[in-house]
């Protein structure tokens, strides 16, 4: 094993915390593992990591070891794709999104995008509660909603419009809402997922665009969005969602568009990426096709009227 490849095995260890984790993460043995990592410290000359009987900590001097490194090994993956044939676009790629991204926009255009780029291995991640980027081994994640605090890099991608929604059946037994006065006489199947609103309620943006919530009732909450709009075309109430992906279910009538003008405020959608000084290539390119294919996507959509 080249010190390279022990470098590899220090980060990885370093960002799981744990040499358990890392050596089934990465399918070999935790006694390989730790013999490199301890030729790694000798040839440093120093100790790198500490070990707890909680999880794996690094020293000082392993703080400035694992940064160089990551820094490190980002140059040594750029220059090595300088020179591939062609420039060709190589390795594995973890991404994480939410699934009804991954399913309605992703993976029906991901013929074309993996024919242009045969050597990249994609390992596509599609879940509606929140991951751990580094903790979890994945180069970037998807989010939709508001990002909560952190040391990952956010590069915007757009905004979902949302749509106040509800099946032929349940508008027929509940009737039609005209006003947010109405649906003191109506039901809303509440959402909670850790990938956006959580909070239960009907949200609406008011007139100076701050963001209203009005409580409601309620008798099935669920934390993924396909069971989401399953309950709603199932009759149980109205849901809030983003308008892409629904399209078709709105022509075709099975659901119904309310309340335009109480819609939710849009969902910020972001690429998040742990911060290095040169993303890796492979990384660059995944966003920079997803970001292209979200804004055909949106393109057609108009803004909600104003309250």
């Amino acid at each position: 094993m080249d010190q390279l490849d022990a470098m590899r095995l220090f980060v990885r260890v370093a960002e799981l915390e744990s040499f358990t984790r890392c050596a089934e993460q990465l399918g070999i043995p935790k006694a390989t593992l730790s013999a490199a990592i301890r030729r790694l410290e000798e040839r440093m000359g120093t100790r790198l990591l500490l070990r707890t009987t909680r999880r794996v900590q690094l020293t000082t001097d392993g703080q400035l070891c694992y940064a160089r490194c990551r820094d490190l090994l980002a140059d040594m993956e750029e220059f090595d794709g300088l020179f591939r044939q062609g420039g060709q676009i190589s390795g594995q790629l973890r991404v994480d999104m939410p699934s009804r991204m991954a399913r309605h926009l992703v993976i029906p255009a991901l013929p074309a995008f993996l024919a242009q780029h045969p050597d990249l291995q994609l390992m596509l991640s599609s879940t509606d509660r929140r991951v751990d980027l580094v903790r979890d081994g994945f180069d970037c994640v998807v989010r939709v909603g508001a990002l909560e605090p952190s040391s990952l890099v956010a590069r915007p991608l757009g905004h979902y419009r949302q749509i106040n929604c509800a099946s032929a059946a349940y508008l027929a037994r509940y009737g039609v809402p005209q006003t947010l006065a109405d649906l003191a006489g109506h039901r809303l199947v509440h959402y909670g997922s850790g990938q956006g609103r959580s909070e239960p309620g009907f949200e609406y943006q008011q007139a100076d665009g701050s963001r209203a919530l009005l409580p409601m009732a309620g008798a099935l909450m669920v934390n993924d969005s396909e069971t989401y709009l399953a309950a709603a075309l199932a009759g149980l109430g109205i849901i809030q969602m983003p308008r892409v992906g629904v399209e078709g279910l709105l022509g075709r009538g099975e659901l119904i568009s309310l309340l335009p003008r109480w819609q939710a405020p849009p969902l910020p959608i972001h690429a998040l990426y742990a911060h290095r000084r040169q993303l890796a290539p492979r990384v660059q390119l995944f966003i920079h096709w997803l970001a292209e294919l979200l804004a055909g996507a949106l393109a057609g959509e108009s803004e909600p009227a104003a309250p």
